[in-house]
């Protein structure tokens, strides 16, 4: 069986957080093209099933019994913002532009747990499980995703893809759709091969704009 958390007010947190970011520096909701920056909340299409991806207060009923990943078709639902981190070390500064091949953290914003995979099964297509993981943004080094993109950094405009540091899987959607109490969700797993299924691109979202290290060609990240 699949259980639930206690819940959370999905918009007055959602709204606390985005103004935050707004109070502390410059930010742009997205109106075309640019480049994905650390600090920036999105969130993330899956081009080949036009799903995003999602997280929430409800639980595995199987393998690892930790909170749940899936993909949802609605583009309004405060439930598919993520928060692009550096690993517990650092090396993201706020404003900086992702690098392709940088390794990353995806924070889910009104729960605070990490994107997470490790070798449990999947429970419809028995690929491997993604999960979200640990509490206030902290988790362990199996939270950590490798951007795979072309050229030098992640543009707002092309598709990606999300290549986990630990167990080298990426990021995947096939298809498969869930029953209650998430009736027709999609599956999120992770998938050993890189194909149509797991490519993702930036959509809604808050991004931080450059910072003016990163314009002159500061590359610390």
């Amino acid at each position: 069986m699949w259980s639930s958390g206690r819940g959370r007010a999905a918009g007055p947190a959602l709204l606390g957080l985005l103004l935050a970011i707004s109070v502390r520096g410059n930010c742009a909701v997205k109106t075309g093209a640019g480049l994905v920056t650390c600090g920036s909340v999105l969130k993330l299409l899956n081009t080949q099933h036009r799903v995003r991806l999602h997280s929430h207060d409800i639980k595995y009923g199987s393998g690892s019994g930790q909170q749940s990943v899936t993909g949802v078709e609605a583009s309004d639902d405060a439930n598919s913002y993520w928060r692009i981190r550096g690993g517990s070390e650092g090396g993201c500064p706020r404003g900086s532009p992702v690098r392709c091949g940088q390794a990353v953290r995806l924070t889910h914003v009104l729960t605070g747990k990490n994107l997470h995979t490790h070798h449990f099964p999947s429970p419809l297509s028995h690929n491997q499980e993604v999960s979200a993981f640990g509490e206030d943004g902290e988790g362990d080094d199996l939270d950590l995703w490798t951007v795979r993109c072309s050229g030098q950094h992640w543009e707002r405009e092309a598709a990606v893809r999300f290549q986990h540091v630990g167990t080298s899987v990426f990021l995947s959607v096939t298809g498969e759709q869930y029953g209650s109490p998430i009736r027709g969700q999609l599956e999120v797993h992770g998938m050993p091969s890189a194909n149509t299924h797991n490519r993702w691109k930036a959509m809604e979202g808050i991004f931080i704009k450059p910072s003016v290290e990163a314009s002159a060609g500061h590359d610390e990240l």
